[in-house]
């Protein structure tokens, strides 16, 4: 079975950290490009970073840059997203996706969304 699974959300303070945890299973996570997403309720999806299928690339956009960091872990078949200096505007579900390269993802057409983690971020 495909599947991918996210965690590691939670509810933290301004200014808090988490490490968000996609753990792929079934099928081969090096071998694509993959992104986390997030939305917030009322808010279109967006693109919270994405990495390359090597790893030597990645991406965010300014809302994000300085504060997360996206990397991969190939023994452990699993990307992460490290997010620190919260924000409340961060508060979102935020998924994984995976697909050739992060110009595919950036696309916003992905579709095999899985259940999403929770981040609150909140005083």
């Amino acid at each position: 079975q495909v599947q991918l699974a996210e965690s590691g959300g939670g509810t933290v303070q301004p200014g808090g950290s988490l490490r968000l945890s996609c753990a792929a299973s079934g099928f081969t996570l090096d071998s694509y490009a993959v992104a986390w997403f997030r939305q917030a309720p009322g808010k279109e999806r967006e693109v919270a970073s994405c990495i390359s299928s090597s790893g030597g690339s990645t991406y965010y956009p300014d809302s994000v840059k300085g504060r997360f960091t996206i990397s991969r872990d190939s023994a452990k078949n699993t990307v992460y997203l490290q997010m620190n200096s919260l924000k409340p505007e961060d508060t979102a579900v935020y998924y994984c996706a995976p697909d050739r390269t992060c110009a595919n993802l950036r696309r916003g057409t992905y579709e095999h969304w899985g259940q999403g983690t929770q981040v609150t971020v909140s005083s």
